[in-house]
């Protein structure tokens, strides 16, 4: 090791410790909490401590290409340790993690350097392995370069195999392509490592977060640490309302993130500096902290362009001519359209109203009645006008929200009656119910479902489906019946946050979707529904379980519902796209499934890796651009209010298109008509 190296390895080191005190003593704070307020809190001791430090190390290296087997047994030793160190107020062992992980990327970026400018053999019988679940950590400091080597080379033979379908063009171009890519490649890598090891306190804040974050979600997976910045993002998302820049992003072909719109009246137009197709090269606060696009994650560049605390920002862009500028922006409060509730005219031999309810956001900071039910109840409004004869309520990819609306929205459909038994840490039995004076909707109701639709979703669909009051179709949901809340860990100094799970809720009669899911009335077949990640996947969730506790609830006769659910069964049976879904499912589910081969690392192999599913991919292209023979349309008012906006005709024909391709709104409406005709 160099003096210099050794130098600064100290130097970090030192600076380290400055703050593992902090680290320990939020930690310590966050058990406190927890200990107090979540729902089941857990005991710190090694079970604790191996699923923190397994998930710690998968997060540092979960390719298993930085460690080496010797660098990871270093670690190991505090495996059975981590409880002892937070009970006893002392994370030096942070130090460790610090010190072997920055050596770990130096001697990564050394590696890198020293291979750019090597020609790789493409002819050789090498090979990749793949697999699903983690290698060991056996990585030996003299292969390392062997390791990256194939690596890398994988990820140009791949990246050039993705350019096009035709093999034999591929190859008379295969020169030229590999230099272009191999370079693309070996910049990206590096401009990565780099930006983490340049940036002050960058890799320190990092270990930070995620250790925070892992120690809080083996309480229960929805339980988690947030910074001051990652609190206000998420605040953000349950709200119509938020600091915007005024623009509206988007990854285009080549993985850049590019301006597609520019709203009306934002502060970004207000610049007079952007345009359409504008790519984002760079974005930077006030406080210093900036990241490239080529070497950052999304989630962090996601994080300072929407987070409410980062209130100026500067973005750098490169404008089609090639140029690039820097341009600050002060963020100001806007309408954010895409979380907000939208509707439409659906016919087909009969008329409804479709509503989109995308989530269940409530506008936490201003006293006038918004959010989610009240622009529910405002859409109703004008679909009544319209003389719909029946609501779909669309749910799909629907996460939640804000318990309050989804039962204000109940209200809407449920007149007066408890919906949910809620619980605490005390086991106290708390009733939700709804109380209103009269129902804005009374006529027939249909709910789409999928395996994304979550917690305050699910207890609006659960309480819609014990009252007899709509038909669910779909496909069975997440499985989240707990709650939570977010709590600053310092009154006095508001940096810290813990989102902690403090409460679970149980249907009336004292059962749990919990790990379960609502299950629809109507199955409907969903594309990749079987790999979508559930409640159920998640190692530290609750399990299923019910209560002894009962409501008693007076539900709407269920008249002529199972002839409705039998009718529908029939025509999803013959329904000919819906059994395209289910074959697609079929192979899907089977490539999946599969362990995947190793591909030796030459051109003609990689590619046949990278096309062997293109067919697949075509069939479910197909699906999902396959137009619905439904007629969809915009309210009057609605149509009014778009006539001299022609940014907000742009999003309508967009929602329109996609909501034209729904196989699910086409048996909705029939669903509806065949209610109807069987009550006339």
């Amino acid at each position: 090791m160099t003096k210099t190296l050794l130098a600064l390895l100290l130097t970090s080191f030192s600076l380290f410790g400055q703050s593992d005190e902090n680290t320990c003593e939020i930690a310590s704070k966050i058990n406190v909490m927890l200990q107090q307020e979540h729902f089941q809190p857990k005991v710190v001791n090694d079970s604790l401590s191996v699923y923190v430090f397994d998930n710690f190390m998968d997060a540092l290296d979960f390719n298993r290409n930085i460690f080496t087997k010797k660098e990871y047994l270093r670690l190991r030793k505090h495996r059975l340790k981590l409880d002892d160190y937070i009970l006893k107020n002392n994370c030096s062992f942070m130090n460790e993690f610090f010190s072997i992980y920055k050596t770990a990327l130096i001697r990564k970026k050394k590696v890198l350097e020293k291979i750019q400018n090597d020609t790789f053999n493409y002819t050789t019988n090498d090979s990749i392995r793949f697999s699903k679940k983690n290698f060991p950590f056996d990585l030996v400091k003299n292969d390392l370069e062997r390791v990256w080597k194939k690596r890398l080379k994988y990820n140009i033979l791949e990246d050039i195999s993705k350019v096009s379908s035709n093999l034999d063009s591929l190859t008379q171009n295969f020169n030229a392509l590999e230099k272009t890519i191999k370079a693309k490649i070996f910049d990206s890598t590096l401009c990565q490592v780099n930006s983490v090891l340049e940036s002050d306190n960058q890799i320190e804040k990092d270990l930070k977060n995620t250790f925070l974050n892992l120690f809080c979600t083996y309480f229960d997976p929805h339980t988690n640490y947030f910074s001051l910045e990652a609190k206000s993002s998420f605040m953000s998302g349950l709200s119509t309302s938020t600091l915007s820049l005024g623009l509206i992003f988007r990854l285009n072909e080549s993985e850049e993130i590019s301006i597609v719109e520019i709203e009306p009246g934002g502060p970004a137009e207000k610049t007079n500096k952007f345009d359409k197709d504008d790519v984002v090269l760079k974005v930077s606060n006030k406080n210093g902290t900036e990241y490239a696009v080529s070497c950052s994650t999304i989630d962090k560049i996601g994080e300072m362009l929407f987070s409410d605390s980062n209130a100026v920002i500067e973005l750098t862009i490169q404008k089609k001519s090639g140029s690039i500028i820097n341009v600050a922006v002060q963020k100001q409060l806007m309408k954010a359209t895409s979380n907000a509730v939208y509707s439409f005219i659906a016919e087909n031999e009969t008329k409804v109203g479709y509503i989109n309810i995308p989530s269940f956001y409530s506008n936490f900071d201003q006293d006038a009645i918004q959010g989610c039910a009240n622009d529910v109840a405002k859409e109703i409004i004008k679909l009544q006008k319209e003389n719909v004869k029946g609501l779909v309520l669309d749910l799909q990819n629907n996460g939640g929200g804000s318990i309050e609306e989804a039962i204000k929205l109940a209200g809407i459909f449920i007149e007066n009656g408890p919906l949910s038994i809620l619980v605490n840490n005390q086991n106290d039995h708390i009733i939700l119910e709804v109380c209103s004076e009269e129902k804005t909707y009374k006529g027939p109701i249909v709910l789409l479902l999928n395996g994304n639709s979550a917690s305050a979703s699910e207890l609006f669909a659960f309480a819609i489906q014990d009252y007899n009051r709509g038909i669910l179709i779909g496909s069975t949901s997440l499985g989240k019946a707990t709650m939570q809340s977010i709590i600053a860990l310092d009154e006095k100094n508001q940096k810290d946050y813990v989102k902690v799970t403090v409460e679970k809720f149980y249907k009336s009669n004292g059962e749990s979707h919990q790990a379960k899911g609502i299950i629809p009335d109507v199955i409907l077949p969903v594309l990749f529904d079987s790999i979508t990640a559930r409640e159920s996947s998640f190692k530290t969730a609750f399990k299923n379980e019910r209560i002894a506790a009962k409501i008693a609830i007076n539900p709407f006769p269920r008249t002529n519902f199972q002839e409705v659910i039998k009718r529908s069964n029939l025509r999803v049976n013959l329904n000919p796209i819906l059994n395209e879904i289910i074959l697609a499912n079929e192979n899907i589910n089977e490539i999946y499934n599969t362990s995947k081969k190793p591909t030796r690392l030459i051109f003609e192999d990689v590619f046949e890796d990278v096309h062997e599913i293109d067919a697949l991919w075509g069939t479910v292209k197909k699906i999902v651009e396959t137009r619905s023979d439904f007629k969809i349309s915009n309210t009057v008012e609605d149509t009014e209010r778009l006539k001299n906006d022609t940014y907000l005709q742009d999003i309508n024909a967009y929602k329109i298109k996609n909501i034209q391709t729904s196989p699910y709104l086409k048996e909705a409406i029939a669903i509806i008509n065949d209610y109807n005709n069987l009550n006339k």
